[in-house]
């Protein structure tokens, strides 16, 4: 004896061939509309148990070359409460479950999404440009669609915390008065921030969804993307005053010499006796403090500029501090320890968006002044061999307007290795 629930014994029938696609169609149709119960369902290629399920419903007669059959909603569910004195809703519902509403959910999610972006739009930061174009990418491209389906539409509140707990917006929140300690070199680690934000210190630990979203906050507003790389993404966080590793945070230097008595100092001005390449670590900077004896420092982009002086020059080369990039927590470090003890600091970079981003940036946060980077000296470099296509968001260059007018309309990079002769020339007449 079967030990089925009768009232689902008595559904045997609509188990069978006859129904099976014809009430897959109406929950599709019920759901897609909300449960109105107008309109007609149809079926393409139907089989004889279907036509014949159609003709019981309809009491219409369909040929055996019927193409396609359309059966009524409202004679389906006329034909159930005759037959087993429930309707199709309720049928449906007892057979494969409650029917989903799928109008209702659409406007909840879209309620949710309203309400998470009104929350995101309240923040401090909602007048800075960067912010609105990084809140307007996430709810177009899917990503906030997805966290609310997910039921992590909170992330995108977390995610406001921690970029207004960055560094470099320190001074922007008066209001902070239990803004956790800084480390030593003036960035705030990773787990501190992400306490201090989520009340969590792993909420940002790499590859979580939280990192995600702040790395592409601040990937906006320093105009570029998200590095696939671990070390680039380290760079991204310093670049925001935070700092994932200070051991992993370093900078290359070229003669710098040192003034104090610690072991790093020692280090330091050895190096700089034999004209040889030297690193420092953020976390080296911050425990054994660091004053630069150069009293002039050229600051350049790439390695490759740094190796040359150091193989054609060596230790009469003026002193050199190359940023490999954006800026590292311990390449800002050491540059303004030095500004502090009164150096000056002639800064170049690459010539495309972001080198001018980085040297007006170095001109703000430093007071360095730009090292052949105008417009005359990228016209001429440009006409001496073949370049890449600038690329991402343009950038201005304040220290010279035309400059970045040149850029734009050139459409062309410029590497610094390009300039490499004159480079040398000034660093050996220092």
């Amino acid at each position: 004896m079967s030990t089925e629930p009768r009232e689902h014994r008595e559904y045997d029938e609509l188990r069978g061939e006859g129904w099976t696609r014809l009430l897959a169609a109406a929950r599709r149709r019920l759901e897609r509309t909300g449960g109105v119960l107008d309109g007609d369902i149809g079926l393409t290629g139907p089989s004889e148990a279907e036509r014949r399920t159609a003709i019981g419903i309809t009491g219409r007669y369909r040929p055996e070359t019927v193409k396609r059959l359309a059966v009524p909603l409202s004679d389906l569910d006329a034909y159930l409460h005759d037959r087993y004195g429930t309707g199709l809703l309720t049928t449906l519902g007892r057979l494969h479950g409650p029917l989903r509403d799928r109008p209702a959910e659409r406007a909840d999610e879209e309620a949710r999404r309203e309400q998470a972006l009104k929350s995101a739009h309240s923040s401090p930061l909602a007048g800075r440009g960067w912010f609105a174009a990084w809140l307007e990418r996430i709810a177009a491209d899917g990503t906030l669609t997805r966290l609310v389906r997910r039921g992590d539409a909170p992330l995108l509140d977390a995610a406001v915390r921690v970029l207004e707990r960055l560094p470099g917006d320190r001074d922007r929140f008066p209001g902070d008065q239990d803004r956790p300690p800084a480390h030593p070199a003036g960035a705030l680690p990773l787990p501190v921030l992400a306490e201090w934000a989520t009340g969590d210190t792993k909420a940002l630990v790499p590859g979580s969804p939280l990192e995600q979203l702040v790395l592409r906050a601040i990937a906006q507003r320093t105009g570029g993307d998200i590095p696939r790389v671990r070390a680039g993404r380290r760079a991204l966080w310093e670049s925001a005053g935070a700092i994932a590793d200070d051991l992993a945070s370093q900078v290359l230097v070229l003669n710098i010499g040192a003034e104090g008595d610690t072991v790093v100092c020692d280090w330091l001005r050895d190096a700089a006796d034999f004209g040889i390449p030297f690193r420092l670590t953020l976390h080296q900077l911050a425990t054994d403090p660091v004053v630069p004896a150069a009293r002039t420092i050229f600051v350049c982009e790439n390695p490759a500029v740094l190796r040359a002086a150091a193989g054609e020059l060596q230790d009469t080369s003026a002193a050199l501090v190359c940023t490999e990039g954006v800026p590292s927590a311990a390449c800002h470090k050491l540059l303004g320890d030095a500004v502090r003890a009164g150096a000056r600091l002639h800064w170049r970079a690459d010539f495309d968006w972001a080198g001018l981003r980085i040297t007006a940036g170095a001109a703000v946060r430093h007071g360095a002044r730009p090292w052949r980077m105008n417009v005359a000296d990228y016209t001429t470099a440009l006409s001496k061999g073949e370049s890449t296509p600038l690329a991402g968001p343009p950038a201005a260059s304040p220290w010279d307007p035309e400059l970045a007018r040149a850029m734009a309309e050139s459409g062309s990079t410029v590497m610094e290795e390009r300039l490499l002769p004159a480079l040398l020339s000034d660093l050996t007449r220092t």
